[in-house]
């Protein structure tokens, strides 16, 4: 119901054409089609020194009159020089008439003809066109400087927007490059887990010492770009003396930038070679265990493909989410305000309505008043719980993308249960155990995986209001404040992690006895507490050898992609698009692989927790006798069992 509520406010409500087009004093888009302003797509302010207000970083509009253009000024004038043009330069006049308010014909208001100045620094002095002072038509003689302070005002805003426009152009040219290295990283991921299930063993070393090889060619390469920037002018300053820059590009014309590179995948490098060396037996039986899990997706090929199932269901979530938020956030009415010259007039930042403010005393009290467009918002209830439904929205969002996650691990849990609890491997296995096994998830156990589903996504939005809560109260100074926040924080990052790890192994119990909920839930707890020392031997050490594939799958695609947008590689030089900013397809391709690769060796994580939660099970309902024989293999029960068990006593 919460749900359908938004959808409807925001489709009704909402107009994506705000976020992409700018709008002037009179509420009107500019560029947009089959209106006065198709050809004006550049939105010109009238009195630019009006910009330092604060008001522009809270509503990102001047409080100045603001025009649709077609082109930026080209010349600098302030309202003297244009006045002067009015009378003895005709032709100058014709030109700057065009930046007036439509059948203005006599210029009197004070306005600069700049979108933005053109700021230039010689011999340290700042100008614009070549002057370091201006009159300001108000009998004042102003500096340079104080435009300075007034483009900054919105350039703050625009900077952003600026390489925001870059990033998007940067996406436009290289989005087919990005899928076909996200494709990439899929078929790397699904060969390494059809190899697994012949050559486990040597795999998952190929996949450690390959981690070791990829980070520390990083750190190889990471030296060799700070000792070949060595001499260069520029190259010793510190991130701190260029400060911040919206091109990130020159970050990487500076040695300290490749310093902390390189320090910190050495660490990393580090990190990893004792992990390897205190955790080398644990692994041998992580490896063995693998083995074990490969054996079973052999037999149930099909659970490769499965993740794709996911990924459709998820991105479907995600743009059924964005779109509703964009429209939501695009659901607001224009409002105007009464802009005056005056600071002492009573009726300055009112509400107005422009079609009746002509007929009101204000313009009679304030001369020079208008009533101009400031941002898009409303005083209506439903305008005041905008963000009461984003947050229901993204609540919602939450809930389906783990109802997502929660069916595919139920799916799963159940075909390799089905592959375990068989007496004769494979004569016993269903014949479509993946289908059969989504066909009961969907059937019987829909209210189970939405109710768990449930649970965590009230923690996860907790969480994310605890993170807006943070970032508004960054400025405070009050110690306790911070603390309790902080406390807060890492209390529910403890239990989101607890309840993912109890959610995965109920719905292992769900899939295997088709119990609610709370039932799978503790019998899967008090299950796994009976069998702590193995649950550590194996979880955080099977997690951390599928960890290293899944960066074996990033970093190498990663590589590749770094390579190829950089055009380094010769064959593919002419190919390779011209970006802005190369890191983005680069980082977006490394994500990307990232995600393919954690969702196809989920398949693998799932398998092994089903396992061992089988073979916990079966420990405890049989003994290994011919009335109650054991389920699980002779070599699972090596692996995993306390002592030998005889092939009479083991199945399959």
């Amino acid at each position: 119901m919460l749900k359908d509520m938004c959808i409807f406010a925001a489709w009704v409500h909402g107009d994506p054409r705000k976020v992409i087009y700018p709008t002037d004093s009179y509420g009107q888009f500019c560029g947009q089609k089959d209106t006065l302003n198709e050809n004006k797509t550049i939105l010109f302010y009238f009195n630019i020194l009006k910009c330092a207000s604060p008001v522009v970083l809270i509503n990102l509009q001047c409080p100045t009159t603001q025009l649709c253009v077609s082109k930026c000024p080209d010349r600098f004038a302030t309202y003297i020089d244009v006045q002067a043009s009015y009378r003895y330069k005709p032709d100058q006049w014709n030109y700057f008439r065009q930046f007036c308010k439509p059948g203005f014909n006599n210029p009197r208001k004070v306005f600069l003809k700049r979108c933005f100045p053109d700021f230039s620094t010689k011999n340290g002095v700042l100008t614009v066109a070549n002057q370091t002072t201006f009159k300001d038509g108000r009998g004042k003689t102003r500096n340079v400087t104080d435009l300075r302070e007034a483009a900054n005002g919105i350039n703050n805003v625009l900077d952003a927007r600026s390489v925001g426009m870059k990033i998007f152009e940067d996406y436009a040219i290289s989005w087919y490059w990005i899928l076909i290295g996200l494709f990439i990283a899929m078929i790397v991921s699904l060969l390494f887990l059809v190899l697994l299930r012949f050559t486990a063993g040597v795999l998952f070393w190929i996949f450690i010492f390959g981690v070791i090889g990829i980070i520390g060619y990083g750190i190889w390469h990471c030296y060799w770009e700070y000792d070949h920037l060595k001499g260069i002018p520029g190259s010793d300053l510190t991130v701190y003396d260029i400060g911040f820059q919206t091109d990130f590009r020159v970050y990487l014309q500076l040695r300290q930038t490749w310093l902390a590179f390189m320090i910190m995948l050495c660490v990393v490098e580090v990190i990893i070679i004792l992990m390897l060396i205190f955790l080398r037996n644990r692994i041998r039986i992580a490896i063995a265990l693998l083995k074990e899990g490969s054996r079973a997706i052999g037999y149930i090929m099909s659970t490769l493909f499965y993740p794709i199932v996911t990924f459709i269901l998820i991105a479907i979530c995600i743009s059924y989410w964005a779109v509703t938020a964009v429209f939501l956030a695009t659901s607001g009415e224009p409002v105007y305000k009464v802009m005056a010259n005056q600071t002492l007039c009573k009726y300055a930042n009112l509400t107005c309505d422009p079609e009746t403010f002509n007929t009101t005393n204000v313009t009679k009290l304030c001369p020079g008043a208008q009533c101009t467009f400031a941002f898009y918002g409303g005083e209506s209830l439903y305008h005041k719980y905008i963000f009461i439904f984003q947050l229901a929205n993204a609540f919602v969002f939450l809930w389906l993308v783990n109802f997502a996650i929660a069916l595919g691990q139920c799916t799963l849990a159940g075909a390799f249960a089905s592959y375990y609890w068989a007496s004769r491997k494979p004569a016993d296995i269903p014949l479509w155990p993946l289908f059969s096994s989504f066909g009961r998830a969907i059937r019987y156990h829909t209210g189970s995986l939405a109710f768990g589903a449930l649970i965590l996504a009230i923690v996860q939005l907790i969480r994310v209001i605890l993170e807006y809560l943070d970032h508004k109260l960054k400025g405070t100074q009050n110690s306790f404040t911070r603390f309790l926040l902080c406390c807060l924080k890492c209390c529910f990052w403890c239990l989101e992690k607890f309840l993912k790890f109890i959610n995965r192994n109920a719905y292992i119990m769900i899939a295997i006895y088709g119990k609610n909920f709370c039932t799978s839930a503790k019998e899967a707890f008090f299950l796994l507490m009976r069998n702590v020392v193995r649950v550590a031997v194996l979880d955080k050490v099977t997690d951390f050898l599928l960890f290293l594939g899944k960066i074996l799958v990033a970093g190498g695609v990663g590589v590749l992609a770094f390579f190829f947008f950089t055009q380094r590689i010769p064959v593919f030089a002419q190919e390779a698009p011209t970006l802005n900013y190369y890191w983005v397809p680069l980082l977006t391709v490394i994500i990307g692989s990232y995600l393919v690769a954690h969702g196809f060796f989920s398949v693998y994580a799932m398998c092994v927790d089903t396992l061992f939660l089988c073979f916990c099970e079966d420990l405890e309902r049989n003994d290994g006798s011919t009335a109650k024989p054991y389920f699980m293999s002779a070599s699972l029960h090596r692996i995993l069992g306390k002592k030998e068990l005889s092939p009479k006593k083991a199945v399959g």
